[in-house]
């Protein structure tokens, strides 16, 4: 069964599959009280796709407060083989010690080769505070997770069936391939948005376990309490729109991102932009799309004034259709454009507006 924002993920017989004993790949799965976020989903899928080509398993992890009953039916129809539900009324709101002794101690048993989890603020807390109990290294921030070899030429060493963590590196100017060849697991965070979720067609074992919290969590984890959780909803749908408007430095002034906000409203969009145009107080900054931003995957993209740095790219480059607005023929982003039109956005964009206007029912 598919949806709009959900493709097809390639089936791998059940029977094939290695156990999950020091070989399955894990997701850490975040929620927010009963809700799962959509990145664990997303990392879900990527997930299953990584375990199918490497013959293992997936599990998921999961802890949070009156949860049992409520997650499995978010969780296990991506494709997972085992689900680990941690229920304790002290695991919600998100604490970092007891969430770190769970994971440490369940991956000295499991002894999974691979663990990913969310860019999120609790991901980039907990990842490095596992990572280092587990001295396994951690990339951050990948836009790409591959499964590939390794030749260590020093050592006259190859490494097969490695996980290749891909990201931006050095400000962006290339992109590093990392792998972890004597350490496990290799961890790696995802930012929401880069990975498309999709329910899992094949066959998979969906056991769920319910493990006593107390024999992983010690009673020390437990003294920092959180007083008050509050939660504000999104203001927008940015990663969610099927069509984007996006600024650049190139706009030249923040008045002039009310037109895309015009053009945007006439196409039932929404507006974005570039690093650029928000660190100029053009731009609120979770509108920003990067790297260091939201990624989005709409089906028409309209980049108005961006140069198309690297950063900018990894958050948009998945998008149906490309239209880049600019008056610098050579850009950067033209090079990934499908249609490009030459000229200053006071130019194109009060014409795409009225044009848009008349022939936009």
């Amino acid at each position: 069964m598919n949806t709009s924002n959900q493709g097809t993920v390639v089936t791998t017989p059940l029977a094939s599959r290695r156990g999950a004993g020091g070989e399955a790949v894990f997701v850490y799965c975040e929620i927010e009280g009963t809700l799962v976020q959509e990145v664990s989903q997303e990392l879900l899928t990527k997930g299953r796709k990584l375990a199918n080509e490497l013959g293992v398993e997936l599990n998921a992890v999961v802890a949070g407060t009156g949860i049992k009953g409520k997650v499995e039916d978010q969780i296990l129809p991506y494709g997972v083989d085992k689900l680990f539900v941690f229920d304790a009324p002290e695991l919600f709101p998100y604490t970092s010690a007891p969430h770190t002794d769970i994971l440490v101690n369940l991956f000295k048993e499991e002894q999974p080769q691979i663990c990913l989890m969310g860019a999120t603020v609790i991901g980039r807390d907990l990842g490095p505070r596992v990572s280092s109990s587990l001295t396994s290294g951690l990339t951050a921030d990948c836009t790409e997770l591959e499964i590939g070899d390794y030749e260590d030429k020093k050592n006259n060493k190859v490494y097969k069936n490695l996980l290749y963590q891909i990201r931006p590196a050095f400000g962006g100017n290339i992109v590093a391939t990392i792998v972890n060849p004597d350490h496990r697991p290799q961890m790696a965070t995802v930012r929401s948005g880069v990975m498309q979720k999709a329910l899992y067609e094949g066959e998979c074992r969906k056991e769920v376990v319910y493990p006593e919290v107390s024999k992983y969590v010690s009673p020390e984890a437990f003294v920092v309490k959180v007083l008050d959780h509050h939660v504000e909803a999104a203001k927008h749908n940015l990663k969610g729109a099927p069509i984007v408007v996006a600024g650049g430095y190139g706009m030249g002034c923040k008045e002039n991102f009310d037109m895309l906000f015009q053009l945007a409203k006439v196409l039932h969009g929404e507006v974005g932009g570039s690093r650029a145009a928000v660190d100029a107080g053009w731009l609120d900054h979770d509108r920003q799309i990067g790297q260091t931003g939201v990624t989005v995957h709409p089906k028409v993209y309209i980049a108005c004034g961006i140069s198309g740095q690297i950063q900018h790219i990894a958050g948009m480059q998945d998008s149906g259709i490309i239209i880049s607005v600019n008056n610098d023929p050579d850009a950067p982003i033209n090079r990934i454009a499908d249609y490009v039109i030459t000229g200053t956005v006071e130019e194109v964009v009060p014409k795409l507006i009225k044009y848009y206007k008349v022939n936009t029912k």
